[in-house]
């Protein structure tokens, strides 16, 4: 069962024992993200993640961060997304002390030393480099570039090669204080411990994060009449595409009919789609859908690795089951499929310090409010097969569709046409 302690100055604490594991992670994460930045320095969110890294006034360097970690057999890292940034280390439960320790001093005292920003700009950009090189991955920016366009939604987390390249530590210590304060930040801590003394610990380990009140984000805005289609010209041995539609934010209780939906559609070797596409078609190696919701937008969408010359063939496909299954009821049999593969993909999930973390500390930054698994699960179960076929008919219209790809293409109003369900 897990514990939520709010201090005075708007710091959220989260414990979660667990009696199966010896292991321990503690995660730190913030309401900050791409979506929190201008234009005029897309891209810091980023930067400043691999920067907290770099040293601190205890910990002066990248190896004495890293080597009290390696030693024991940590596993750590950062992440950033577009309404959130992590840090979080994993060990032995016995070196607690030392993971708490380590990741309150990178995310409280980082020195933005303006050699290593300097130094740490060729990290990004080759970061950077590294992600047009990978058309499965350059796809998804694509996509959220023509959902959002030129809004943070739409801009790359990574960001902008001439903006990382004029970046300096003025633009850091800004941004940090910003948004690095209490009222922002959730710190998670699961696996072999004991909540009071955790609580106590992180207090004073964490007492001295900035209590201003942070910066918000601007919201998101959606504008859409008639199917879209962006093409990213690229001479690749395969077209990577991503076809679906808007759908709903993680306020809307719709998000679990369309998780079922994805499920359905994509959401494993027995699924619709990975059965038509690469089982019956023989033309894709990967097929995944799945629903992704924000705090202020959602989509639900199908990711495809596909032969170049069948392009048109698979695209049409992809359609022809969207509009079936938002022309047919499914089956109970069907519903009751993907219902319990979430049930058990959630449980998966779960077993480990660090997921368990997760799993709690990003319902709580993003909404402020926790569901447990089994309420989770008991939403899951309350979805009908007349709730698939509303939500199917809702998001699967012209006015929502959209198509994203990356590949030997350029006419974009072909491809557009190609998704008129």
């Amino acid at each position: 069962m897990y514990k939520k302690t709010t201090l005075p100055n708007g710091l959220r604490i989260l414990t979660i024992p667990m009696a199966n594991t010896k292991t321990v992670t503690v995660l730190a994460l913030f309401a900050t993200g791409s979506k929190y930045e201008t234009k005029d320095i897309n891209g810091i969110s980023h930067f400043l993640e691999h920067m907290t890294f770099k040293g601190t006034k205890k910990r002066p360097t990248p190896l004495a961060i890293a080597e009290p970690l390696d030693r024991v057999g940590g596993q750590y890292n950062a992440f950033t997304g577009q309404e959130y940034t992590g840090y979080y280390a994993k060990a032995d439960g016995r070196h607690q002390d030392l993971l708490m320790d380590i990741i309150s001093d990178i995310t409280l005292n980082p020195n933005f030393d303006q050699k290593e920003i300097d130094k740490e700009r060729g990290v990004i950009i080759e970061e950077i480099n590294m992600y047009e090189d990978m058309p499965a991955r350059k796809v998804a920016d694509v996509w959220t570039g023509l959902l959002y366009g030129d809004q943070p939604a739409g801009w790359d987390t990574a960001g902008k090669k001439e903006i990382i390249n004029r970046l300096g530590r003025a633009d850091f210590l800004k941004y940090y204080g910003d948004h690095y304060v209490a009222e922002n930040t959730v710190v998670a801590v699961a696996g072999m411990i004991d909540s009071d003394e955790v609580i106590n610990k992180i207090k004073v380990l964490f007492e001295s994060i900035g209590d201003a009140k942070g910066k918000g984000k601007l919201p998101t805005k959606e504008s859409q009449k008639n199917p879209m289609a962006k093409l990213f010209y690229k001479k690749t041995d395969q077209t990577h595409i991503i076809l679906g539609a808007r759908a709903y934010d993680i306020w809307d209780d719709r998000r679990f009919a369309a998780e079922i939906l994805a499920t359905i559609l994509g959401g494993g070797m027995s699924s619709r789609l990975f059965g038509l596409l690469r089982d019956k078609l023989g033309a894709a190696y990967y097929v995944r859908t799945a629903d992704d919701a924000s705090t202020d937008a959602g989509y639900l969408a199908t990711s495809a690795g596909i032969d170049n010359r069948r392009v048109e063939e698979i695209i049409k496909a992809i359609s022809e089951e969207y509009r079936r299954i938002k022309t047919i009821k499914v089956g109970q049999d069907e519903l009751n499929k993907a219902k319990e593969h979430m049930e058990g993909g959630l449980i998966l999930s779960i077993e480990t310090s660090d997921e368990t973390a997760s799993f709690y500390a990003f319902q709580e930054i993003l909404k402020k409010e926790i569901l447990k698994p089994e309420e989770i699960i008991e939403k899951i179960q309350s979805v009908t097969v007349d709730d698939i076929l509303e939500v199917a008919q809702d998001i699967f219209r012209p006015a929502k569709m959209n198509l994203a790809i990356v590949g030997p293409f350029k006419d974009e109003e072909r491809f557009a046409k190609l998704i008129e369900i």
